[in-house]
């Protein structure tokens, strides 16, 4: 286990995910990601598979399009509605939150405290439920292809997750990889603009509040900056930072993976706050990148809890449900 466990970041497992795709130590690689998502629901991946010179160029992708003016970057308009998550977002926009689908308690939970990030959402380019919406042509060339580019390279990297985690359980390696064509996928690209500190301390605005992610597996790739928070398992209502490291992909469990695994699998709340100890001489916090890739498996499946997870000691929690009907239901709350 010493061997593929490089460190620990506040209880989450650094792991060499590289021993897992070299097949070296594939075993010793998925119990160690089981053993972190069980306890906290992240883990952190060196040699992640993602290479270094497409993560630089997203990112740079990523500042060009937000430097963009406001009237330009709102040529792709995310549509008012959460179930069609494809497009632009202007800070404000979107809230994200926790279980909360009253449109009532929505808009005083919105107007209480607004998200002040911007975001781009894309996905499978074929997709008829959820189209992409792009920019016109001639409106930042090649960042088109450079989104799907990514976002098909992401996914490489989640079914190689999938593998590992599925080899933890004890099923089948292919068990899970089988449900995930990448249809229901989500490639996100965000900007955290620089806001005074002590508004995010007061709460009168918000990067991102605590939450949940919706589906099996989110990929997080993020600047140096920081301000990823979880949620101490140990102790609710306690947060502690998720440092960023360098070189090293974060990957945490969602509810939909919770729910499959019969609870074995644990997915933790999280937020976006004002990063520790980073401050200008004018209180102001400084801007931050990230690019998250949601996993999802296909809406049209219908899953029930995964073998070896229930027992007639320990029965399933849950009824089978399909990924269409439990994450749009969650999507739709967010706008």
């Amino acid at each position: 286990m010493s061997s593929v466990l490089l460190g620990d970041a506040q209880g989450i497992a650094v792991l060499d995910f590289g021993a897992f795709l070299d097949g070296s130590a594939k075993q010793q690689v998925a119990e160690a990601m089981l053993d972190s998502f069980k306890r906290v629901g992240f883990v952190y991946l060196v040699n992640h598979g993602i290479p270094a010179d497409k993560i630089r160029s997203m990112f740079e992708w990523s500042k060009r399009f937000f430097a963009l003016p406001m009237e330009v970057k709102q040529l792709a308009p995310h549509p008012p509605s959460g179930t069609h998550h494809r497009g632009y977002s202007a800070p404000g926009v979107e809230k994200v939150v926790q279980h909360v689908y009253d449109k009532d308690n929505l808009a005083e939970i919105r107007a209480k405290a607004p998200d002040v990030k911007e975001s781009f959402e894309c996905g499978w380019e074929e997709s008829e439920q959820m189209p992409n919406i792009w920019l016109p042509d001639g409106v930042l060339p090649g960042f088109r292809e450079a989104c799907l580019d990514f976002f098909w390279t992401c996914h490489e990297t989640e079914l190689q997750i999938l593998r590992a985690l599925a080899i933890g359980l004890g099923i089948s390696e292919d068990h899970l990889v089988k449900y995930h064509n990448a249809h229901d996928n989500q490639l996100r690209i965000l900007h955290y603009p620089s806001v005074p500190a002590q508004e995010l301390l007061d709460e009168k605005i918000s990067r991102i509040d605590a939450h949940s992610d919706f589906g099996s597996i989110t990929l997080l790739l993020q600047d140096d900056v920081g301000g990823l928070e979880i949620e101490d398992p140990n102790n609710p209502g306690r947060f502690i930072s998720v440092p960023p490291i360098e070189g090293t992909l974060v990957v945490n469990a969602g509810d939909f993976m919770m729910r499959w695994s019969n609870d074995v699998i644990r997915s933790t709340i999280h937020r976006v706050r004002a990063p520790p100890r980073l401050t200008t001489a004018d209180g102001m916090t400084p801007e931050r990148y990230s690019i998250p890739y949601f996993c999802a498996p296909d809406f049209s499946v219908v899953v029930e809890c995964l073998p070896g997870t229930y027992s007639e000691e320990v029965p399933p929690k849950y009824e089978p449900i399909s990924a269409r009907q439990y994450i749009l239901q969650r999507l739709a709350a967010t706008y």
